[in-house]
Parts: structure tokens; sequence; C-alpha cells
């Protein structure tokens, strides 16, 4: 087979005859190494496409006769397989709005330093690249909403993208290019934003900015996508029983310990049997038994208070202290105790219990 058969073909259509040679020859430095033609119309562009196929279409927006949303509109419809890239000095929220409603898979604001070239030229050769048309996000088959979230940050605009993944939805909430908080279900900030980085598949939506959104997150994209990442790492480490999903017992999580061990904010975790007092499972403990006998002895403790205050049953216990948090459950056969990251608040250590258990028999 030819080599230029399996070369990307790329048209960039632009009224600017020096943006045009500026940006083909920027284009001819991705690694898939695209065939690129231009086009100075959107009559023309449209002849090209006739005549042959195109992996992707770079338009401008104000352009004679003919705009940039016309064609968008154009190809969409005569070609729903090509992927499209607006590439414009226009910042306004609205146009962007109005080509994402189209289907663009990327609007960015013509790049102007090293190092928002490199970053544009990071997203074109992501959409350019081969596809696996069974995962992905809406445009950007095969990619992961890690390059979704990029394509937003070099955008530089405020927003909310809305992501659904089946019946899951979330949202992450941008101000200039950064993410500055996210929700999904009961999770926010940072924590909601690690749950849906771990989503393979799903679609997004830009809906416009919250203004009045207080922000959580204070990190860049970058530094959070790499921690991010680092916690998912780990998180898959531990279900397969590497090394790094040891405790320091030096056991690994099973049972109904790997759910537990694998939230954000768990230090250790422990399941006792409160009938015979033996130990069932142990995460993170040097000396689990010691643990599990401070267990039973302090839930014992406060149940017999609660009896003689006739407050009732006691079946849940929580200290909050400078080092960590520990958090102790009576929950069918079995005692849980637990222990939480000091940064947590009482709220989150609260709704984790409760996630805990909701989650204990599934």
């Amino acid at each position: 087979m030819p080599e230029d058969v399996l070369r990307p073909k790329v048209l960039l259509l632009d009224d600017d005859a020096e943006v045009l040679d500026l940006y083909k020859e920027i284009l001819e430095r991705l690694p898939s190494q695209p065939m690129i033609q231009t086009a100075s119309s959107g009559a023309r562009a449209l002849a090209l496409m006739d005549s042959e196929t195109f992996n992707l279409l770079i338009s401008d927006l104000n352009m004679p006769k003919m705009d940039g949303l016309q064609v968008i509109s154009i190809v969409r419809r005569k070609y729903p397989g090509i992927r499209v890239v607006v590439m414009t000095a226009v910042g306004d929220s609205q146009f962007r709005n109005r080509a994402y409603a189209m289907g663009v898979d990327l609007y960015v604001e013509k790049p102007c330093t090293s190092q928002e070239i490199n970053q544009f030229l990071d997203c074109i050769e992501s959409l350019v690249e081969q596809k696996d048309e069974k995962v992905g996000f809406r445009g950007i088959q095969s990619k992961s909403l890690t390059d979704i979230l990029q394509l937003e940050s070099l955008s530089q605009s405020s927003s909310i993208l809305k992501i659904t993944n089946g019946s899951l939805i979330g949202r992450i909430f941008f101000l200039n290019g950064q993410v500055i908080d996210a929700d999904h279900d009961e999770l926010t900030g940072e924590e909601a934003f690690q749950e849906m980085l771990s989503w393979n598949t799903g679609s997004f939506e830009v809906l416009p900015p919250d203004s009045t959104r207080e922000r959580t997150i204070h990190v860049p994209v970058d530094t959070l996508l790499l921690e991010c990442a680092h916690l998912i790492d780990e998180g898959q480490a531990e279900n397969a029983g590497e090394v790094t999903g040891q405790g320091a017992s030096g056991e690994s999580p099973e049972g109904h310990l790997t759910g537990i061990v694998k939230m954000k904010g768990i230090e250790f975790a422990l399941i006792g049997d409160n009938q015979s007092g033996e130990t069932k499972e142990s995460w993170g403990l040097e000396n689990p038994e010691a643990m599990n006998q401070w267990a039973r002895e302090t839930l014992k403790s406060f149940s017999e208070f609660g009896d003689k205050m006739e407050f009732g049953v006691v079946n849940q216990v929580v200290g909050y202290g400078e080092q960590r948090h520990v958090g102790l459950k009576v929950h069918s056969d079995v005692d849980i105790c637990i222990g939480f990251h000091r940064n947590l608040t009482k709220d989150d250590v609260s709704s984790k219990i409760q996630t805990i258990i909701s989650k204990w028999g599934s």
C-alpha cells in the first residue's frame, strides 16, 4: 500500500493567505505527517471535500461570502465522519457554544506562543490518529476524558462541561481555561473530578458558565490531571493485587476491603467478627489484632454508656484527631474500623461511612 494512503489528510480553511502558509508549516510538524491542503474560501473547501476524503477540517470563522459556521453546517450534513476544528481569533462564548452545538470537536483561539502551539499540535494529533469507534467521547473516539479536558483548557474560555456516561452525569466548571470545581452525585471538587476521569465512554455538552460558582479546585489543569492519573493507577494496581495495593500489614486488600481502600482519604481499614472477636480482613495496619481489640472495647464501652444513659443502641462512633480521624461502625455481624486522612471534614467522614455501608453488599 502506498505510504500516502496511510497518512491522514487535513484541510485548512482561512481567507488570509499568510495564516494558511503559517499554519500549514506548523501542522506539517505533526508526528503523523498529515497531507495538508489549503482553501481560502468556503466554496473552495467544499469543492475539495467533494473530490477527495479528508480526516480533519480546520476552519476560520470570519470569512467573506460564506463564513465558517455556514461551512461547518454543510460539512456536518454531507460529511458526518470528518473531524472539525474551529481555529479563530473570535473568543465570543456565543460563537463557541454555537460551534459545539453543531458538533465541532475543538474550538480554539489561534495559538501564538510556543506553548500554545505545542498544545494545539497535541490536540490536532489526537484527532487525526486511528480511532476505535467502540469507546471514547463525542467526536473524539478512543480518547479519554483527559483529552477532552485538555482541549477545553486550550480554548481558554469559561464554561460548564456536562459529561454523561450512561446513567451517570457529572459537571466540570471552567473559568478562563482553568478547572475551578466539579460535581457528580454527592461528590464535589477534586473527588468528583477524579471519579469522572475514570470514565471511558460517554458524551459531553458545553454549557454557559456559572458566574456564582465558588472555586474549590486551585491547581492548574495539567497538575490536576497528573495527580488524578496517579490515583487511578494506584487504584488499578490495588485491584490487580500488586505491591502498591498492599497495606502496611503486607496483605493485599481483598473482599469488602477492595472497594473501601480505593476511596480517597482512607488510611487503613479493618473488619472484625463481633461474635468471635477475630480479625476477618485488614489493610494498612502493622498490628491489626491490637486495632481490632481496641475497636471492640471502644464500641462495647460506648454501647454500655448508651444503655446507661438510655440513648438507645450505639452502633457508630467517630473520633477526630490532629493526625487522623477514626470511624467505628457495627454492621450486621461485623465491626468496621476505618482510618481517615486528617484533612477530611466531618461531613466527608460521615458521607464516606454511609457510602461504605450502602455498598457493602454490592
